[in-house]
């Protein structure tokens, strides 16, 4: 083989791993420890099986090219109360992606029972579910009460918990195509709710006194934001984006729990 043949080869063979490549570097976020207390003053329920730490978030991980890897990591082990079959059990994680940062497109409202919006700048384009829940219990869910958006909701094939880490691998066509190392991100950490209440996607309430199977904190109206933990700051996990998320949740609730401000939160980028 001449070097004129083996300079080709070799041309074409780097031509294929950049075409395979869907991008070119991975995505990390941290988020501080301690601050799984929604806008500042939720509690955990009360029962055991919801731990210290076990819906605060700690890190944000995505990884892959066309088989895109989703991971959130929280501040304790995993574990499986409830008989879910994949590693955990109290845990949903709902992780917005904003491709284009472009105001006017995408939704700003967030899913039905979290009680939140997004920033104009921040509207989301896709999001990924990461519930413990089958992925068929998550879809018919989905068509009750999310059937606006249901075709911008990404309900992955299996979701499993390993350690600390809840993760699951999307096909990235699945999202739309593109570059994910620039889209931007917001991971609202929830709590699987078997038994939603009719207007809820699989998600635990707030109320204002913490119940055995009730966060405390908040309103008993449909007013505060139904979220444990988010993505804050530059995602760099320091101490100031313990106040910058409490900032972002803040919100206003009326005399009869009617929303007067909603939360609104945004994405953050590399």
């Amino acid at each position: 083989m001449n070097n004129k043949a083996r300079v080709s080869i070799c041309a074409l063979a780097v031509g294929l791993a950049l075409g395979g490549t869907a991008y070119a570097a991975d995505v990390k976020f941290m988020d501080p420890t301690g601050d799984d207390k929604g806008p500042g003053g939720y509690t955990y329920p009360t029962d055991a099986v919801y731990s210290p730490g076990s819906f605060d978030l700690v890190e944000f991980e995505v990884k892959g090219d066309d088989n895109v890897e989703l991971k959130a990591t929280v501040n304790d082990r995993l574990q499986d109360p409830w008989g879910m079959g994949v590693g955990f059990a109290t845990q949903m994680i709902f992780i917005f992606i904003d491709k284009d940062g472009t105001a006017g497109s995408g939704h700003t409202d967030g899913l039905a029972g979290l009680n939140i919006k997004f920033a104009p700048e921040s509207a989301w384009d896709k999001v990924v579910i990461l519930s413990p829940q089958p992925a068929s219990r998550v879809l018919a869910e989905v068509k009750t009460k999310a059937a606006d958006v249901m075709k911008d909701i990404v309900v992955p094939r299996r979701t499993t918990g390993i350690g600390k880490t809840i993760s699951a691998k999307v096909k990235l066509d699945e999202l739309g195509g593109g570059d994910p190392s620039t889209w931007g991100y917001q991971v609202v950490v929830q709590s699987n709710e078997g038994f939603p209440d009719k207007s809820d996607l699989l998600s635990r309430k707030v109320n204002e006194f913490e119940g055995q199977h009730r966060f405390g904190g908040g309103n008993d109206g449909n007013c505060d934001p139904h979220v444990m933990d988010i993505l804050a700051g530059k995602g760099a996990g320091t101490p100031d984006e313990v106040q910058a998320q409490y900032d972002m949740l803040a919100h206003e609730c009326g005399p009869e729990g009617e929303s007067v401000k909603p939360a609104t939160l945004s994405v953050i980028r590399k």
